[in-house]
């Protein structure tokens, strides 16, 4: 397939950045800013909020924080903490190296979900808004976009990386043979084996994205089938 017929889409949660490593960097900030107490309060927001919108929001959990104690002292240190974030210190080693060795053959795109203003700054702050070029589709169920994905980035030929094996078997069922799935087996999504035993095993299977540079396009476009 001749080169700018394939279109790469990339994750970023726990794909090219470390999204455990973040979280658990914000647990210890907050268990010493405003305690264990609030701060399991905090998660219990966090996990409510992503159970209704399917996406996790750092920021929309600390607004719902700050209605049920308005007088937190310590709530401005916690919201600087997360603007301020070292992403780019985050970023999985090889994951621009990964990005680079694709885009000699086609375009690649972060194609993430999350809310509008903490996962675009997480883009933008980790380097890889520029490591991509400024092609960035921010949904919040990207797996349900595909249409607009091609609309927008139209190709012979996808291949999608990603940590959850839910997303790439859904991806799958609609695009067929026009997408290949790559399965990075990253994060604490990937390493759940009774959740991922629900779903089709992806096109190939990484341990880490690094690997991805190992791949020549031949054989990435015939793992589709």
């Amino acid at each position: 397939m001749a080169a700018g017929k394939v279109v790469f889409l990339f994750d970023v949660d726990n794909t090219l950045l470390n999204h455990d490593r973040v979280s658990a960097d914000l647990r210890r900030h907050l268990d010493g800013t405003i305690g264990p107490e609030l701060a399991r309060r905090y998660w219990q927001l966090f996990e409510e909020i992503r159970a209704e919108l399917g996406y996790a929001d750092y920021l929309g959990a600390l607004q719902r924080y700050r209605i049920e104690y308005p007088h937190e002292p310590n709530l401005l240190a916690v919201s600087y903490y997360l603007s301020g974030y070292p992403f780019a210190n985050r970023l999985f080693p090889g994951s621009l190296d990964a990005v680079a060795h694709v885009q000699q053959w086609g375009t690649a795109v972060i194609l993430t979900d999350g809310d509008v203003v903490f996962q675009p700054q997480k883009v933008f702050r980790s380097g890889l808004y520029e490591a991509f070029d400024k092609n960035v589709l921010i949904y919040v169920h990207k797996e349900l976009e595909l249409a607009d994905v091609e609309a927008r980035y139209p190709a012979e030929h996808y291949v999608v990386v990603d940590d959850k094996l839910r997303i790439l078997a859904a991806i799958k069922r609609v695009w067929g043979k026009k997408v290949t799935t790559v399965f990075v087996r990253q994060g604490h999504y990937a390493l759940d084996v009774k959740a991922n035993a629900q779903y089709e095993a992806a096109d190939v299977s990484l341990e880490r994205i690094g690997e991805l540079g190992e791949w020549p396009l031949e054989k990435i476009l015939a793992a589709a089938g």
